[in-house]
């Protein structure tokens, strides 16, 4: 029986991207050996998307995309523009490695209780 799930992030820059995680997204961790975090995350759900080949991404979900932008701004964080689409905004948030996590305000109904 699945009991859970292990996201990884691939990082050409992991102590930076760990602190990105644990100052900026507020994530807590432990520390599975030798400085290795592995990160609680808030409740998620998973979606399949068609695509023109195989690949997976990360993207927190938020209540209010502006406001969350707005708190990243303050951090000296630039998001990409938000996009619109039928099932919600997004936007894309800089890692410090370069690589991005995606950040949304969803308007379709979620597994995830507010």
């Amino acid at each position: 029986m699945v009991f859970g799930a292990h996201v990884v992030l691939f990082s050409t820059d992991p102590d930076a991207d760990r602190r990105f995680l644990t100052e900026v997204m507020g994530l807590d961790s432990v520390d599975a050996g030798g400085g290795w975090l592995v990160y609680g995350l808030p409740p998620a759900e998973l979606a399949v998307h068609p695509a023109d080949g195989p690949g997976a991404g990360l993207y927190f979900m938020c209540d209010d995309l502006p406001t969350e932008m707005a708190r990243l701004s303050a951090l000296g964080i630039t998001c990409a523009a938000p996009e619109e689409a039928r099932w919600g905004s997004v936007t894309a948030v800089p890692l410090p490695s370069g690589a991005t996590v995606g950040l949304y305000e969803p308007r379709h109904p979620t597994m995830v209780e507010r």
